[in-house]
């Protein structure tokens, strides 16, 4: 899932699952009074009370629901926009979409905040399946025994919070099941978080046609990054599954309370790392070289949109450039409290790899052209590293060699 946050990206599934596993290391560290509590609040199976976590993201979001008239107004709206963008895209970046784009809809906070927690909620399964003691299928799961009560109420009050604050500051994002059980060649959902647009045309004073139109042609460049490029979905796949597999590892740690918080202490502690940030600290040298390519992707998807809509946007609107100039200026007026958030979440890092992507890709074409930037198309292995990122040269260089990165 793709989401358009103050002119950024969000809700990277990776964050949320570290974030939940600190969450839970707190939740271990309270011992004897996570007992206590369970015992009057029994937990429900799993490392996540699902219902709890959407209650607490709803609890911060009780605006009035769209009512179904303007829904379908809205839904319309919308709609007839994406279809505006679509042949603009199209013919900038050389795509062409195997299906039609018509799952488009309008949301409030609500809708957005229940769709999103379907979505992790498939993300998590191979983890809440899991049975980490033994091979024994039929074996109590080692969630069920890790969380007690109060751990998992602290986890899924953590993960409530998260998409509570995101609901209110979410735009619009283009949603591909992930790890869901449809077909690979599926298209995604484009959704639209009206009362959030509606906030932001007025506290900018940006006009909401232009606004919409600019929103509409970002969200469907993703459907082209993802739809045209049917392999860029598996890799995406591929990496967050090989990354669950690093989360199990580190609940085995976690299961053995004080003794297995002490390991991710030594990661903090070994070596010369020069972490880029508190989530990278705690990773082992596996872990971060994921956590690199799983970066590098997502700046690539998220600088390559940036690019299609400054490129395609400023003949499109008139007040395009003001448009942009608003919400870059937005994005520096962030309160205290919000920015320490922003901070602890690990959603300062993802605003800053976006603003790599961009820079790479907007580089890259002004050196070699277009058509040579769209190669990071062509498969995983033109994709670049995260050093290439910052240094688009070299990746220039390696793919006029014909080189392939490194694995």
């Amino acid at each position: 899932m793709v989401s358009h946050q103050s002119g950024r990206k969000v809700v990277d599934p990776r964050l949320v699952a570290f974030g939940l596993l600190t969450g839970a290391a707190v939740g271990v560290w309270a011992g004897k009074r996570a007992q206590s509590w369970s015992q009057q609040h029994p937990a429900k199976p799993g490392m996540i009370d699902w219902d709890r976590a959407r209650t607490v993201a709803i609890a911060m979001n009780q605006e009035a629901a769209l009512p179904a008239g303007e829904r379908a107004r809205l839904d319309a709206e919308y709609y007839e926009l994406t279809q505006r963008t679509i042949p603009l895209v199209s013919a900038h970046s050389g795509m062409t979409l195997p299906n039609p784009l018509n799952q488009v809809f309008a949301f409030d906070r609500v809708d957005w905040i229940n769709a999103n927690i379907d979505a992790f909620r498939r993300m998590f399964e191979p983890i809440e399946k899991l049975d980490l003691f033994s091979g024994n299928p039929n074996a109590p799961r080692v969630v069920n025994v890790l969380w007690s009560g109060l751990n998992q109420t602290v986890v899924s009050a953590e993960l409530g919070i998260l998409l509570g604050y995101l609901a209110r500051r979410v735009l619009g994002q283009y949603d591909l099941a992930l790890l869901g059980r449809e077909p690979l060649e599926t298209s995604g959902k484009l959704y639209f978080v009206e009362p959030n647009i509606r906030n932001t045309e007025r506290t900018l004073g940006i006009p909401a046609d232009q606004f919409r139109l600019w929103l509409a042609l970002h969200e469907t460049t993703h459907a082209f990054e993802f739809e045209a490029n049917p392999w860029l979905r598996q890799h995406m796949n591929d990496m967050i599954e090989e990354y669950f597999t690093f989360i199990t590892a580190d609940l085995e740690h976690l299961k053995r309370g004080f003794q297995g918080l002490k390991v991710f202490v030594e990661r903090a502690r070994g070596g010369n790392l020069k972490a880029n940030s508190w989530i990278e600290l705690v990773m082992t040298p596996e872990q971060r070289g994921l956590f690199a390519r799983m970066q590098a992707t997502m700046a690539v998807v998220e600088g390559y949109s940036n690019y299609i809509m400054n490129a395609v946007g400023r003949d499109l609107m008139p007040n395009f450039t003001m448009i942009n100039q608003r919400f870059e200026r937005r994005q520096k007026e962030k309160s205290q409290a919000e920015r320490m958030f922003i901070k602890l979440t690990g959603l300062d890092l993802k605003m800053e790899q976006y603003r790599l992507g961009e820079a790479f890709v907007t580089e890259v074409a002004e050196r070699r052209g277009h058509d040579f930037a769209r190669r990071v198309w062509e498969g995983p292995q033109q994709l670049p590293t995260m050093t290439e990122l910052r240094q688009p040269t070299a990746w220039i260089e390696r793919i006029e060699r014909g080189g392939l990165a490194a694995p």
